[in-house]
């Protein structure tokens, strides 16, 4: 039986925030859901977490899921009155307790499958991951006695000769429940920091067993915003480098983020300052950016986004957009189509060959198939109370300046007149103004001030 408990009930001072420091996010992703989501793929039969500071705004954060457990630390004593604290909630202390920190978002599944390997072929009471740092300051430093851990020092208790040891503490470990469980009410709190170290049941253990992995980011801690900073760096490499090998180019990849849900075809090429969120699918043979945003969306082949915002649309083959669009929310547009300059696209179907190329605001409306929108034109869509359709059929030339105030329904082949406000629908063929005509007075003059 494998159970797991993840520890987040720190306030987690250093990250200067009122934010619980373990909802803070990396990739747009909790480190604590990262945590989960690392432990989920080893098939643990229980997930326990351990929370404490702020432990209502943890728990909403958690999936619903039958498997997780919350178990609150009252008041934040340390790690081992975390365990102490769990042994005493959970009555049966069966097979295999895995321990991971809510502040360590990038340990790898692999990685824990490995410990529990180790742990289980050595029949170990625990076993822990252990790496060598150049400059280790601020972790427990592990001192090993053949191929056993003789005893663990926490940064803050070490003297000046055990500093110098590069061989730290990960801060995850795997017990046998059922020993530590033996065990675990004897730690106390006789350390400089007054407070109960899980590190102390590796002396009260008999067979303490380490893991010693070459650390290639996964192992990074997070206490303050600098180290959250450098994780989002590794995700954001690593899911770079992934694309890239599978031809996609970046022009400034420093510059741009992209989402581990993406999808991103072959030979699309990522300008400078782009921004790839969510479950976003690009298809092949597209320009994306520069200072471009797009999120939980769809783009098709061979299209050019420049300078442009898209949020949860369809972009489908063979279209442009920008500079300066904005496609908001549940709108499609159509193969072949434009939107140009300063544009901004809701809840709107645009069907093919469609053109909206210059200053024009279209909300709630389904503009027909090769009509040309004219600059300036608006959809007023909004009476204050409810928003209302406008429909242009296929065909239609929209005067510039044109306003219609919905709900409308015009025909195919119908032509606006600029400057018009259409208030009446249009049938087909049909010719729609509303302009007065123009008059000029001469030898006007302007009353003076």
């Amino acid at each position: 039986m494998l159970s797991v408990a993840i520890l987040a009930a720190g306030k987690g001072t250093r990250m200067e925030s009122s934010l619980p420091k373990v909802l803070h996010k990396i990739s747009g992703k909790s480190l604590l859901q990262r945590v989960i989501n690392s432990c989920v793929q080893l098939k643990p039969d229980q997930i326990f977490i351990i929370t404490g500071h702020k432990s209502k705004e943890v728990e909403k954060s958690i999936p619903n899921d039958k498997k997780i457990h919350v178990v609150i630390q009252e008041p934040q004593s340390g790690t081992g009155h975390a365990i102490q604290i769990l042994c005493r909630e959970v009555k049966k202390h069966e097979g295999t307790l895995l321990v991971l920190n809510g502040d360590v978002p990038l340990i790898r599944p692999k990685t824990l499958k490995r410990l529990l390997c180790l742990h289980d072929s050595k029949n170990a009471d625990v076993s822990l991951i252990t790496t060598k740092k150049k400059n280790p300051h601020g972790y427990g430093r592990v001192f090993l006695k053949g191929d056993f851990i003789e005893k663990i020092v926490e940064d803050k208790d070490c003297n000046d000769l055990e500093r110098e040891n590069p061989l730290i503490n990960a801060g995850v470990y795997c017990f046998n429940w059922d020993n530590l469980s033996e065990i675990i009410n004897n730690l106390q709190s006789n350390n400089n920091q007054k407070e109960i170290y899980l590190t102390d049941t590796v002396s009260l253990l008999k067979n303490s067993l380490s893991l010693e992995i070459e650390d290639s980011g996964e192992l990074q801690g997070i206490n303050n915003r600098i180290q959250l900073s450098e994780c989002e760096e590794i995700i954001q490499n690593s899911i770079k480098e992934k694309h890239m090998l599978n031809g996609v180019t970046f022009i400034n990849k420093a510059s741009c983020s992209i989402s581990e849900e993406a999808e991103i075809g072959k030979d699309v090429i990522i300008e400078a300052n782009t921004h790839i969120r969510g479950s976003t699918k690009i298809d092949s043979h597209c320009i994306i950016g520069p200072n471009t945003f797009i999120e939980n969306s769809k783009v098709g082949l061979h299209c050019e986004i420049s300078n442009s915002t898209v949020n949860a649309s369809q972009i489908l083959d063979n279209i442009k957009i920008g500079p300066y669009s904005h496609i908001r929310p549940n709108s499609k547009i159509s193969s072949y189509s434009k939107i140009g300059n300063f544009v901004e696209i809701k809840n709107s179907q645009l069907d093919e060959e469609s053109k909206v190329n210059h200053l024009s605001y279209i909300g709630d409306s389904i503009i027909g198939r090769s009509t040309n929108v004219g600059a300036g034109t608006i959809t007023a869509n909004f009476d204050g109370q409810k928003k209302y359709q406008t429909k242009i059929g296929k065909n239609s030339s929209i005067g510039a300046n044109t306003v219609f105030v919905a709900p409308i329904n015009l025909g195919e082949s119908v032509t606006t007149g600029a400057g018009s406000v259409i208030t009446k629908d249009s049938k087909n063929n049909s010719l729609a103004i509303s302009r007065t005509k123009q008059v000029n007075i001469e030898n006007w003059k302007r009353k003076k001030s």
